[in-house]
């Protein structure tokens, strides 16, 4: 008797234990999708006020000539392809972040809250490091090159990849990028990361014409901030 007791309470306890542990990878799933940015994205089937603004983008940069209707069709997800050709960005004909970016069509999609906080941080450090003593409008232009680097397929698709890919940010290299960010330079990251393009579209810069290899050299020029030269 004693011992199917011990049984069944070896069997209790084993459902009990299996409850606790569900209960616990379920509140962690909860927590994690619940802290988790969700972006939202425009694509073939989308409609509403935001495919309406990119169909209008588009048609004013000559890439879309069909009705503005806020209904993403074949036809608008063809135009944003040749859109993101143009730009160097990934061809995929979805509106994620980086597009709207390049469009400069803001929204939740574009905000700062969608990115997460290391993100913001290693940004602004980025920008300290690399142009602390320029401008608001070169560090913003900076930061900017980070985020346009995502959805180009010759670099990382998120930022610490493109920030810590080898070879492409002297500082990263050195003791500058470990020093504490200035509060300028958190300023011009908030700015890029909703949004703000003032390199133009650019993936690359650079700030000395005879230090810069022959590579970037050959590159089209965008336009020049503050002395920092920022091309395609």
């Amino acid at each position: 008797m004693q011992e199917k007791i011990k049984y069944i309470l070896r069997i209790l306890i084993i459902i009990l234990l299996n409850i606790c542990v569900l209960g616990v990878v379920g509140y962690t799933y909860q927590y994690i999708t619940a802290r988790r940015p969700v972006e939202v994205l425009s694509k073939i089937g989308s409609r509403g006020e935001e495919v309406r603004q990119i169909q209008e983008r588009l048609h004013t940069l000559g890439f879309y000539d069909g009705e503005v209707d806020g209904v993403f069709g074949s036809g608008t997800a063809a135009a944003l392809k040749e859109y993101q050709q143009s730009r160097g960005l990934t061809v995929d004909g979805v509106a994620g972040t980086i597009t709207l970016r390049s469009l400069g069509i803001g929204g939740a999609a574009a905000s700062a809250g969608a990115w997460a906080d290391a993100d913001y941080q290693l940004l602004a450090r980025l920008i300290s490091a690399e142009a602390g003593g320029e401008s608001h409008s070169a560090q913003v232009a900076v930061g900017a090159v980070v985020l346009n680097r995502l959805e180009h397929a010759s670099f990382p698709d998120t930022v610490p990849g493109v920030i810590y890919q080898p070879g492409m940010f002297e500082s990263v290299a050195d003791s500058r990028f470990d020093q504490p960010a200035t509060e300028s330079a958190y300023r011009a990251a908030r700015e890029a990361l909703n949004g703000s393009d003032p390199s133009g579209g650019a993936i690359y810069y650079y700030m000395d014409r005879n230090s810069a290899g022959e590579s970037l050299l050959s590159r089209d020029t965008i336009k020049t901030i503050s002395g920092i030269t920022f091309c395609k």
